[in-house]
């Protein structure tokens, strides 16, 4: 079962206690990463709530690009490319991908064929799991979405967690 994860220290640190708890190494994965929220990153959200964008991210997350940064559908377009490719390489294995709640929503939504618009729906809890099956030749599976059940992987992936 390897793990993967998105280039950013705290991500790293979060797939670390994963890998380490199941004997794994950690891969780097980009294409898993945060969006780039650009001039918006380090923002408060009580200071993002008051621009005009914030209620069109809301409604139509797909018509966003975030000043000086990406796109929601661009970030979308590599996250779903990177996980699967990552399946691909490990069909018939359990992998690990560690991201943040955006990128896990809008991957989530790609694969059950939900609108890019109607990913703010979708709620990923810090800590969570979410499980997608994606066969060969076949239609992915959303076989969890956002469990908290597990105390063990709360308690080692909270540090790391957005």
């Amino acid at each position: 079962m390897p793990s993967h994860a998105p280039p950013l220290r705290t991500d790293r640190e979060t797939a670390a206690h994963v890998a380490r708890s199941h004997g794994l190494r950690v891969r780097i994965e980009r294409g898993i990463g945060e969006v780039d929220y650009g001039d918006w990153t380090n923002a408060s959200l009580a200071q993002l709530r008051r621009r005009a964008l914030w209620a069109v991210i809301q409604a139509t997350p797909s018509r966003v690009t975030f000043p000086g940064g990406e796109s929601i559908r661009a970030a979308q377009a590599r996250a779903v490319e990177a996980t699967e490719r990552i399946a691909a390489a490990h069909l018939g294995e359990t992998v690990v991908a560690v991201s943040h709640a955006d990128i896990i929503k809008a991957v989530v939504a790609h694969h059950i064929g939900q609108p890019l618009d109607h990913f703010q729906r979708l709620v990923i809890s810090p800590a969570s799991s979410t499980v997608i099956l994606l066969p060969e030749g076949a239609a992915p599976v959303l076989l969890n979405l956002n469990d908290t059940s597990d105390p063990g992987f709360r308690a080692a992936t909270t540090a790391g967690s957005d």
